[in-house]
């Protein structure tokens, strides 16, 4: 009989503890090729334990491939190649890459950091709570492949009162992010066509186009953004550009510009306009000017836009309008892909917009992010002629110009070094990057962080720069 001994206390059920007990043995070679197990009722007898216990244990290894069950005889421990285990990693010998990588930093002005405080947890777990008794089971079958036709209508109608859009929600496809609605995007442009970017550009765009080997028109910018008589010298099709708010810049893009480059599109039947407008809802002067798909009687703007940078970006939840042309080929092409955001999130989402939520937290996120934009542009006004602001009207982050006598690379050094978390321009950049060329520019964000902690994070920065330029 097998000497196995059974914890009654622990948490872990006790066919289980059996199992493990069994695969262990057979594992170690202690229970040979051919050895009969005992049998069920007498297993159970002897550990004291019921013989239901013993039958889901052996049909788990069973099930695994341990051993072989034979009609009327019992079950059989089946040959398993023995792994030489000597020097092997354990579990605790792992290290965790990501908590070993990370760095504390006492001031996080990274420009991709939302207000924490800011979510609606209570509302959402209601909300949460709500569809799983509304929808029931329903919730956890395979929806629409675009994503449930409720969040696309509600999508829809909150674009036209906020943004002045009128789009086809037949025509929406919702995705877990931009950066999986851009792949799917990716495949419906014929592949010799390159595609033009602002340079800097929004870098996950530019890793996804390139990594699908499409060649990659890099475009300068000015005052009013994407430089549309470069666009005219390039051989590309498509074009993908943030006007609202450009990232990393800040740069507002003028309609004047927006028409312009619309002009460019209309020039050729196959050329598009990817427009993203990732966090068009955060302006703290004037209005939001209108998306370029607002004015786009042509059908040549392909709108995208995401929840992860208003709500939280564990909210990975994106979507895509298509013009009738693309949404053709979409349907031909790739029509079959299920819709990879989980219906419970979907319908929580749609609730949250069509029951006023989504705006309400927009309005108060928008008077927190601005209380701390103008908390950050107070306290760089102590560094005087040293610093130069970009992007300061809309967003979650300025760009800022130091000068100093330090690169890019070394003032990121300092600001590691002080606890202060920011992010550098050249990053950004498409080709070759100007880490070590003076006029260093920084990325510098206030969605987590405390208006105290701007005012203290950017004194301790200043006084640190300020000994070093000595």
């Amino acid at each position: 009989m097998l000497t196995i001994v059974l914890d009654h206390k622990s948490k872990i059920p006790l066919y289980e503890q059996l199992y493990r007990e069994i695969r262990s043995l057979i594992s170690e070679g202690e229970l040979a090729a051919g050895e009969r197990l005992p049998s069920e009722r007498g297993l159970a007898a002897n550990l004291q334990i019921s013989r239901n216990t013993v039958t889901l244990a052996y049909e788990q290894l069973y099930a695994e491939g341990y051993v072989d069950a034979r009609p009327q005889s019992g079950y059989y421990v089946n040959k398993i190649d023995r792994i030489n285990n000597e020097g092997s990693l354990k579990f605790s010998d792992i290290k965790n890459e990501e908590s070993s990588l990370k760095q504390d930093y006492k001031y996080d002005f990274s420009p991709f950091s939302l207000c924490k405080e800011s979510f609606p947890y209570k509302m959402w777990d209601r909300l949460y709570r709500q569809c799983l008794r509304d929808g029931g089971e329903e919730l956890f079958n395979l929806g629409e492949r675009q994503g449930d036709l409720k969040l696309r209508q509600s999508i829809a109608r909150y674009l036209f009162g906020y943004r002045g859009l009128v789009i086809k929600p037949e025509n929406m496809i919702i995705g877990a992010g931009t950066g999986y609605l851009l792949q799917i995007l990716e495949h419906l442009i014929d592949e010799k066509y390159s595609f033009a970017m602002e340079n800097p550009t929004y870098m996950q765009a530019y890793k996804i186009f390139s990594s699908l080997n499409r060649k990659i028109e890099p475009i300068n910018l000015d005052e009013g953004g994407l430089k549309v008589n470069e666009l005219y010298n390039t051989e590309a099709k498509v074009v993908y550009l943030t006007p609202a708010h450009q990232f990393p810049t800040g740069v507002v893009m003028p309609i004047a510009r927006r028409k312009e480059l619309l002009g460019w599109a209309l020039k050729e039947k196959d050329r598009y306009i990817i427009e993203d407008d990732h966090d068009s809802e955060f302006r703290y002067k004037g209005l939001p000017i209108p998306p370029m798909k607002a004015i786009d009687t042509k059908d040549k703007v392909i709108y995208l836009g995401t929840f992860s940078r208003t709500i939280a970006p564990a909210i990975r939840i994106g979507f895509m309008v298509l013009p009738d042309t693309l949404f053709e080929v979409y349907r031909k092409k790739l029509a079959f892909l299920a819709c990879p955001v989980p219906r419970i999130e979907q319908a929580v989402l749609t609730a949250f917009i069509t029951g006023g939520h989504y705006e309400r937290h927009i309005n108060k996120t928008r008077k927190i992010y601005k209380t701390r934009h103008d908390a950050l542009i107070s306290a760089l006004k102590g560094f005087g002629n040293k610093v130069c602001i970009m992007g300061e009207n809309a967003g979650m982050h300025l760009v800022v110009r130091f000068n100093y006598r330090l690169t890019e690379k070394e003032l990121m050094e300092v600001a590691e070094r002080l606890g202060i978390k920011v992010a550098g321009l050249s990053k950004h950049r498409i080709g070759k990057e100007d880490a070590n060329t003076y006029l260093a520019a920084l990325l510098i964000g206030y969605g987590n962080i405390s208006e105290e902690n701007i005012k203290e994070g950017m004194g301790v920065l200043k006084k640190e720069l300020d000994n070093l330029d000595l």
